[in-house]
């Protein structure tokens, strides 16, 4: 697994995901998260849980790049944690 020290979880931060898992359903997620995000980190986002699931089903790394618009060092590194990461990917790859 790759090296995090969990800088990254602070009050400020288990006090969003406590609001995102207060979300019910598709529409209140999309106001929130537009409001929360601007349109272009909302469709980078999007971009890497696609680029997320296009290496899951084996898609190469070009043909990703060239759907998503995402670098090769940053499909490299979403490959990196979707195989070693914490488990994120793993667990919501497995959900249907």
């Amino acid at each position: 697994m790759p090296q995090d020290n969990h800088r990254w979880i602070t009050p400020a931060s288990t006090v969003l995901f406590k609001t995102i898992l207060k979300l019910e359903n598709l529409k209140q997620a999309q106001n929130f998260f537009r409001d929360l995000m601007s349109e272009k980190e909302i469709r980078e986002l999007s971009n890497r849980w696609k680029t997320a699931q296009m290496l899951e089903k084996g898609i190469s790394f070009s043909v990703i790049e060239k759907q998503t618009g995402m670098s090769p060092n940053t499909i490299a590194r979403i490959n990196k944690w979707r195989k070693k990461g914490m488990g994120g990917y793993r667990l919501m790859l497995g959900k249907k």
